[in-house]
């Protein structure tokens, strides 16, 4: 593999990494399916600058963590 290759996959590496940042990064949004689908598409059209501009306008709602309750534990068959 020659400088050029390897310089050629280290981009596309790079580009599909920030792509998929942006993806996670919109999953954490409250967001309806529309704006989803439009963000993602400015991060696809744009390969380099489109998901920096997806994270800095921070677009819809933060989504918090929901706690879960603890499981409830089953007793054991030897403490009935």
């Amino acid at each position: 593999m020659n400088g050029e290759a390897v310089l050629q996959v280290l981009l596309i590496m790079d580009i599909v990494g920030m792509f998929c940042l942006a993806v996670f990064y919109l999953a954490r949004r409250r967001m309806s399916w529309h704006q989803y689908l439009g963000w993602g598409l400015v991060a696809v059209i744009f390969p380099l600058l489109g998901p920096f501009l997806v994270i800095a306008s921070r677009p819809g709602q933060w989504r918090p963590k929901v706690e879960r309750l603890p499981a409830r534990r089953r007793p054991s068959p030897a403490s009935r």
